[in-house]
């Protein structure tokens, strides 16, 4: 149910960021900075029909950044009380007054910061009671249970459900906020045959939890891709096409945009360092960021710095346009914020070629790897080596015929990029990166 503004505690978060700020004018500061935010969630865990974990949460705090000139102090508290603001504020500036000057300190521009703030239907609470949530995973874990007398054991199912109240306000007059929420059911369940087992699971996420997939359904299908892993074997090490379902693609795109981040290419460790307007993927894919999808995970009226989030093409036509800024990094490459500070905003990859089906895909592929879950942190931004663990399933003639574990697949990000030959129609929506499973014409895969 959507509440009023009186309702989510954001005229007393105001109040709070008001006070710090006019305290940090008093006491000198040339700029400042108030982040106050407020969290409630409640968290349950259940494995094997016992309750494992039940916890409720309430956090609470507030983060004052002054500037003196080009000196920056940053202190924070979790007491929101008048005299503890003060004191923040005063531990903030003792802390700016040490510090060495940073030509390009400072909150961000006047003129970019957000004027009108869209009310983009984020704050959907659920009066989930303890007991309830416990019964949800109950009722998801036995459904996957159920699926087949294979599945003998379980690592849990769990429901989450969190609601987070942020205000931001800086010296440049910007002081807004709201409420969002997120909530998730995941089950985890393991199969059996013989000495052979194999783990998966499923999950779902969502801001009003009305959208989230059934827990029986939930349960089924983890139940049902741990049963697809069982008898899985090695490959023996090759070159193939290599399809990453779109819960993997997600990650592959990640290591895209943290290579264009202002972050990477100020300090020079990205191995995309200066590729704006270079090709960098096939002339097919394009990377769009909409910040103001309507309940999406990943929108938001205004970035961390209270700059305007706003529609914007990353890569058009294969060719990346841009880096994602937030006012530091912008100065430090002599550029303007493009609204990212805290990160990306729903970043939707597509295909002006058209998007295939998942069957499409295979067929396309032929003889390959589909991977479906990636293990490991093998990969160096500044290089863009590449080697992880992975599992899925080999595919013979546009077919999947066995399930497949202990390989490595490797390569050079630069180069993988290039090789993306086909995007799927089957779009994950549970994150800040939308996009379906991702063909690529050949990695090296290292098994027996």
């Amino acid at each position: 149910m959507q509440q009023t503004v009186e309702d989510t505690r954001i005229p007393e978060l105001k109040q709070v960021v008001a006070q710090a700020l006019d305290e940090a004018k008093r006491r000198g500061a040339s700029q400042c900075e108030v982040d106050a935010s407020m969290n409630r969630g409640l968290s349950t865990a259940v494995r094997l029909g016992e309750v494992d974990t039940v916890e409720s949460q309430r956090d609470r705090g507030v983060g004052v950044t002054v500037y003196f000139g080009k000196r920056k102090g940053s202190a924070s508290t979790a007491d929101l009380s008048a005299q503890a603001v003060r004191d923040t504020v005063e531990k903030a500036s003792t802390i700016a007054r040490y510090t060495a000057e940073d030509p390009a300190a400072g909150l961000a521009d006047p003129e970019e910061l957000a004027r009108d703030i869209p009310d983009l239907d984020l704050d959907h609470p659920w009066a989930l009671a303890p007991d309830e949530a416990v019964e949800l995973a109950r009722a998801c874990e036995a459904a996957g249970l159920a699926v087949d007398k294979r599945i003998t054991n379980s690592e849990g199912a769990s429901v989450s459900s969190q609601r987070d109240v942020r205000v931001y306000g800086n010296s440049h007059g910007f002081l807004a906020g709201y409420a969002s929420t997120s909530h998730s059911l995941s089950c985890v369940l393991l199969a059996q045959q013989g000495d052979d087992m194999q783990r998966d699971y499923w999950f779902s996420t969502a801001r009003d939890a009305a959208e989230l997939e059934g827990f029986e359904a939930i349960g089924r299908k983890a139940g049902e891709r741990a049963l697809a892993r069982l008898g899985a074997r090695r490959l023996t090490t090759r070159k193939a096409p290599v399809l990453f379902a779109p819960e993997v693609a997600r990650g592959l795109i990640g290591h895209f945009l943290a290579a264009i981040r202002g972050g990477a290419q100020y300090r020079k460790s990205s191995f995309l360092l200066g590729a704006a307007g270079q090709q960098v993927l096939p002339a097919f894919l394009q990377l769009e960021e909409r910040p103001h999808i309507h309940r999406a995970l990943a929108s938001a009226p205004f970035d961390a710095e209270g700059v305007r989030t706003r529609d914007r093409s990353l890569v058009r036509d294969g060719v990346l346009q841009g880096y994602l800024l937030g006012s530091y990094s912008a100065r430090k490459l002599g550029l303007k914020t493009t609204g990212n500070a805290g990160g990306v905003h729903n970043l939707i990859v597509t295909s002006s070629a058209g998007a295939l089906d998942f069957e499409a895909l295979l067929k396309q592929m032929g003889s390959g790897l589909l991977v479906t879950e990636l293990m490991g942190q093998g990969v160096n931004g500044v290089t863009g080596d590449y080697s992880r663990g992975a599992s899925g399933f080999w595919v013979e003639a546009g077919a999947i015929t066995y399930p497949v574990h202990e390989i490595t697949i490797a390569g050079n990000l630069k180069q993988i990029y290039r090789d993306i030959a086909a995007l799927g129609a089957d779009v994950d929506l549970r994150g800040a990166i939308r996009t379906g499973s991702i063909l690529l014409s050949e990695m090296t895969i290292a098994g027996e």
